[in-house]
């Protein structure tokens, strides 16, 4: 095969991996006047995560526009990421996709995506930019082996039985295995990845019989292996438990911790947000005296609580529905403020969803140069997106570490 050598010389550069990452590393490198760019995808489909995510409409980034904000938004990666942002941001995504012929829009929550409304857009203006950067695909070319030659460059082996040869190496393989096995196989050290970004099952049959019910502003609070970690925000109610930003944003955070406690622990809710004992006491003593003669499941003192949830939290709290207000007694109206600001239910589990199939782990960043993306153990080696122990919060943050730190390893490639 020609691509085996470029005039007798090794390729200037190999990307193994053709998701969002390898595909912005490669574009920019050869941008940048790296003559013989090659991609290895080891699936026939590149950019497949792309193309699936965000429910097929892609959340390309998030509009989060300071790098420090912005790198507050990864559980993993967050203080070392500041350099990197400062350098290639949100922006920096919008101005690129915008010239190469994809605008991004806003929505209320801060997602961005195509104006298009279509991840196929996204898909399409990344073929189109390696196209015409020169950047050579491959698919069906599952990199089993990676040989360092010093000086030399690389030996890349596929499980095919074909081999390269290349000056420099992108590592772009996303939560795959193999390319945490292939930086191993260099001496890299991994952080075990372990599941990020999902949903909660919970042993809470009076909130579970209320599914699809959604509340703003609700506060979580759970300690696991010696951590406290807290999120306020939006949740949505499911048939096995929690879900939602507010959610999946926990989840993110305690990880670890979570998996290090087998995910059994205590959740605390307050699903009034802030709110304290006392503002919800007062409340409840007003509905006493001001709808007497009304019944507690029809009259609810909460604006924000749909029906079917404030008589879930009834229920729960052990307060009859069909009882009047004249006739809740203080130790009720005890367990009812309890149960609104400060319910426990136990965690016995993750959900049966996560979101974007993240995992926190990968390699250590400690023997990455975060500045250019390129090993501190062997010169020549670039890492790029998932591979590394990075990780974002859901809503376009994973994607955009893609495009930073692809961009920052193919700028550094050619130098």
């Amino acid at each position: 095969m020609e691509l085996l050598s470029h005039s007798g010389q090794p390729l200037d550069l190999i990307v193994v991996g053709g998701g969002a990452a390898g595909y912005m590393g490669a574009v920019t490198a050869a941008a940048e006047g790296c003559c013989s760019v090659l991609v290895l995808e080891a699936t026939n489909k590149p950019l497949e995560k792309v193309q699936r995510s965000g429910g097929g409409r892609c959340n390309v980034t998030h509009a989060c526009w300071e790098p420090e904000q912005l790198a507050a938004n990864y559980p993993r990666g967050s203080r070392p990421l500041r350099g990197p942002f400062s350098r290639f941001a949100v922006a920096d995504s919008v101005a690129w996709f915008a010239d190469h012929g994809v605008p991004l829009v806003e929505e209320a929550d801060g997602r961005m995506f195509p104006l298009a409304n279509s991840s196929s857009v996204v898909v399409s203006c990344l073929k189109q930019a390696a196209k015409k950067a020169g950047v050579h695909i491959l698919t069906k070319k599952a990199v089993t082996s990676l040989k360092y030659q010093g000086q030399k460059g690389f030996l890349v082996g596929c499980r095919d039985g074909s081999l390269f040869e290349a000056k420099k190496v992108l590592l772009a393989t996303g939560g795959h295995p193999s390319g945490r096995y292939l930086a191993a196989s260099l001496g890299h050290k991994i952080e075990q990845p372990v599941p990020s970004l999902f949903t909660l099952s919970l042993d809470a049959p009076f909130i579970c019989a209320c599914p699809g019910i959604a509340l703003d502003n609700v506060c979580l609070i759970l300690e696991a292996s010696g951590q406290s970690f807290k999120e306020m925000g939006r949740v949505l109610i499911t048939h096995w438990g929690l879900s939602g930003p507010a959610t999946l944003r926990l989840t993110a955070f305690a990880a670890r911790s979570l998996h290090l406690a087998g995910y059994q622990t205590e959740l605390i809710v307050n699903w009034l947000g802030n709110s304290s004992r006392e503002t919800v006491h007062s409340l409840l003593n007003s509905f006493r005296y001001k709808h007497a003669t009304r019944t507690m499941g029809v009259v609810k003192p909460f604006s924000t609580f749909p029906k079917r949830f404030w008589i879930a939290l009834l229920e729960q709290a052990e307060c009859d529905p069909k009882k009047k207000w004249a006739d809740f007694s203080r130790y009720s109206q005890n367990k009812l403020a309890e149960t609104i600001v400060s319910s426990k239910y136990f965690i016995n589990g993750r959900g049966p969803f996560g979101e974007e199939f993240v995992t926190a782990g990968g390699v250590m960043l400690g023997e990455v140069n975060l500045s250019n993306m390129e090993s501190r153990k062997i010169t020549g080696l670039y890492f790029a997106g998932e591979i590394l122990d990075i990780d974002g919060v859901t809503g376009g943050f994973n994607f955009q570490h893609c495009w930073s730190s692809g961009w920052l390893a193919g700028k550094a490639i050619i130098k």
